[in-house]
């Protein structure tokens, strides 16, 4: 399969989205643009276009509360009613400690990163399932991979998250459609701002990580780790003994 010529973002203003389309745009791809920020889009939508894109239509909405039945429909009409290629791309890291303390913040973060991205993710997938073609690209996270006292909350929600992608998958391989799940690990983009020791040696930048996503619609495994050598990190980390683990600082 060739790089995805009808393209759908959902969260494309997020560092790793935008990344990704600028790719995809040197390709001719032509876009439909969703995310909340109206005039933040139509910047990206010109940037894109300036650098190759077909066509980029925006969509200013909350993802995390619109309906995926009500809104899809309209988001497809400026494709031609079929994407060759969707990707998930938003989401909160949340403030964990706050999160514990006040249960609302703990719904929100789930909501926007579980519930939310799980309807979106099957409303996608039954429009692949009807074109009996094309991939659903799913920016996961390796912290979906094992409970960590630092950020279980947000790693719970990537990895129920996870778990729907990849049985997805397998519910689409039977008609020759597509559902992958990308799981970065530390990215320098502004929801990880705050986080401290950036930029070391496990950081990659959101253009390290797009060819990751653009491949991952094109063809390959229905997991893939990015960079590469997340894959062995995470495969140590989850071998750990539980009483090992829980002496660490992780």
């Amino acid at each position: 399969m060739t790089n995805p010529r009808r393209v759908l973002i959902l969260g494309a203003l997020s560092a790793i989205a935008t990344a990704t389309a600028r790719l995809l745009a040197a390709e001719g791809a032509r876009f439909v643009l969703v995310a909340r920020d109206a005039e933040a889009l139509e910047t990206l939508a010109a940037d894109l276009r300036a650098r190759g894109a077909t066509s980029a239509a925006t969509v200013a909405a909350d993802l995390a509360v619109a309906s995926p039945e009500a809104l899809l429909p309209a988001l497809l009409e400026p494709l031609g009613g079929a994407i060759d290629a969707a990707y998930l791309a938003y989401g909160v890291l949340g403030d964990l400690g706050l999160a514990e303390r006040d249960l609302t913040v703990a719904a929100q973060v789930i909501d926007t990163n579980y519930r939310s991205a799980a309807l979106w993710c099957l409303a996608v997938a039954a429009v692949l399932e009807r074109q009996r073609a094309g991939s659903l690209v799913v920016i996961g996270s390796v912290a979906g991979d094992r409970g960590r006292k630092s950020n279980y909350l947000y790693g719970s929600t990537k990895a129920g998250l996870g778990v729907l992608v990849q049985g997805l998958a397998h519910r689409l391989a039977k008609v020759g459609a597509r559902a992958v799940l990308v799981k970065p690990g530390f990215v320098d983009t502004p929801m990880t701002e705050h986080v401290a020791g950036r930029r070391g040696p496990l950081w990659a930048t959101p253009e390290q990580v797009a060819p990751a996503l653009v491949k991952a619609a094109s063809g390959g495994g229905t997991v893939v780790y990015t960079p590469w050598f997340w894959r062995p990190i995470m495969a140590i980390i989850r071998a750990v003994p539980g009483p090992i683990f829980h002496r660490t600082n992780l």
